[in-house]
């Protein structure tokens, strides 16, 4: 049941709603110390996307802390190629589950992969391109920054969906 739309509940939903948006991954860290946010840039750790919501935490950005094995934090913009890829790897990425309140990616959607999985994407010939500013610094401890600013999304600084 939700809120009735002028109802203070409805209100604080959307205030809420609104400050997540504009609140900096930093901010939204669940590391111990935030200064580790940043992007590959050395920047800032931006948003990736908040439709689909995406990261390890399903904050909407690229974060990651010692729990995270997969290391989901190359923000990337999802190809027909590249999700047909993953799904043959083991990985489906298209088919909703709503018992995980996923609805599937189609291309077009960000979404915080794994590194490894880009790279191997990467070494197949099918990379996704990579929205820097999203994608979190610990990328480099898998991949080259020079790979992923050769694959670079032309609008990098497009605000998240």
């Amino acid at each position: 049941m939700h809120p009735e739309p002028d109802s203070a509940q409805a209100l604080a939903h959307r205030i809420t709603i609104s400050d997540r948006i504009q609140t900096p991954c930093a901010a939204m860290s669940h590391q111990h110390d935030t200064r580790e946010a940043l992007n590959v840039l050395g920047g800032e750790l931006q948003a990736c996307s908040y439709d689909p919501l995406t990261g390890y935490f399903r904050d909407g950005c690229c974060n990651t802390d010692e729990h995270d094995r997969g290391l989901h934090v190359v923000c990337a913009v999802m190809t027909s190629e590249f999700l047909e890829f993953s799904r043959a790897i083991g990985n489906d990425l298209i088919t909703p589950r709503p018992e995980w309140r996923f609805k599937g990616l189609k291309p077009g959607n960000r979404w915080c992969l794994c590194a490894l999985r880009w790279r191997e994407a990467l070494t197949a010939g099918i990379a996704p391109k990579v929205v820097l500013q999203a994608t979190h610094i610990k990328a480099l401890d898998v991949v080259d920054l020079e790979d992923l600013i050769q694959h670079a999304h032309g609008g990098a600084t497009s605000a998240p969906n």
